[in-house]
């Protein structure tokens, strides 16, 4: 009995090749297919979602339209499928675009740059990747194991987290694209010039010891082979990974926007949140800060806040200090940062945050 040999395969193989040990991937067309049938379930449930959550809160239940609960339950059940949503429609895509990014990758393409290239580089591919605040000392020592000047690598863990790519594009289809531009390009600004600013600091010394003890001679590249299917499946996998863990976050964010919206009269945040009170600014720093939050779950919040009144400048800077200069961060940093350091990560990226902030009230 003989076998066949690859080269006597179908040509035309209904399913792409799998490493060992895995299921075999399907087709382009099938797959093609599927992503298309999704596509228009997606679309189909987005359409319907206003007048449901309507009826549901001035039918079903019986609220009042106009009054203080109805308008809350209307905003919270309006507000939760669509923000879960676009969630899941962001996070599979953004899943796409990160299957061309690995650690290795990211880190082959930083070591060696100059440090103004390299913080601007470093910026942008932070907007792209796919780490938090919880990668922060893996990232770290992998950066410094290159030779990854630490500018660099601040610009890098800067933007990482507050450049958000779900944060932008939850800001582009809830407030239009002049916001979302807002919101990335003074990110991108202030963790391009913290990482410069620091970088000219020359902190070094302020890196825990073993840190450098750990360095390599060079960069290690992972090299993953993805068809079309493949990044699919990525983006899939982005999907029950991502939202299974952050849902809970986004209902409790919708449940405070929409006790803000219900509840908080017209105008009042003007007042503590508004234009005219220059203490306003460091006031959301210094409660966004040791605030845990998600980019998902702060754009229900800053949603309620714009909505009452509150200004642009502010709340940018409120949800610019929750997600990307966060107390968990600080304390992960912790591990590899003496507190000098620290210090002045926090010093130069609170200033920059203040100054967005400040900047944006003043000429909007």
């Amino acid at each position: 009995m003989t076998t066949a040999s690859p080269a006597s395969a179908p040509c035309c193989s209904p399913t792409s090749p799998a490493r060992p040990g895995e299921p075999p991937r399907p087709g382009a067309g099938r797959t093609a297919i599927w992503l298309a049938a999704a596509l228009a379930a997606w679309a189909g449930a987005y359409a319907t979602i206003s007048p449901l959550s309507r009826w549901i809160a001035f039918q079903a239940l019986g609220l009042a339209p106009g009054s203080h609960l109805g308008e809350s339950v209307a905003f919270f059940l309006y507000d939760t499928p669509k923000v879960l949503l676009l969630l899941a429609l962001i996070v599979f895509l953004v899943g796409i675009v990160r299957s061309f990014f690995t650690a290795e990758r990211t880190r082959a393409i930083l070591a060696g740059r100059r440090e103004s290239v390299g913080n601007v580089l470093a910026a942008l591919l932070g907007v792209v990747t796919p780490f938090c605040s919880c990668s922060a000392v893996p990232l770290f020592l992998g950066f410094v194991e290159v030779g990854v000047p630490l500018g660099v690598t601040f610009s890098f863990l800067i933007s990482a987290p507050m450049v958000n790519e779900i944060a932008l594009v939850l800001l582009f289809g809830l407030f239009g694209w002049k916001v979302a531009a807002l919101y990335l390009v003074t990110g991108l600004v202030i963790a391009i010039a913290s990482g410069y600013v620091l970088g000219r600091m020359r902190l070094e010394r302020h890196v825990e010891a073993w840190v450098f003890e750990s360095m390599s001679a060079g960069p290690r590249f992972e090299r993953e082979r993805l068809g079309f299917g493949g990044r699919v499946e990525k983006g899939t996998e982005a999907v029950r990974e991502i939202v299974s863990k952050v849902w809970p976050w986004v209902v409790a964010g919708i449940a405070v926007g929409a006790g803000i919206h219900g509840y908080v009269p017209e105008g009042l945040l003007a007042t503590f949140m508004g234009k005219s009170a220059w203490w306003s600014v460091p006031a959301a720093v210094a409660i966004g800060v040791p605030m845990y939050s998600n980019a998902a779950g702060i754009i229900p919040v800053v949603e309620a806040l714009l909505g009452k009144g509150a200004a642009l400048g502010t709340v940018l800077a409120f949800m610019m200090s929750v997600i990307g200069l966060s107390l968990p961060e600080i304390v992960i940093l912790r591990k590899v940062l003496r507190p000098p350091l620290i210090a002045a990560f926090v010093g130069v990226v609170a200033s920059g945050i203040l100054l967005v902030g400040w900047l944006f009230n003043a000429v909007l």
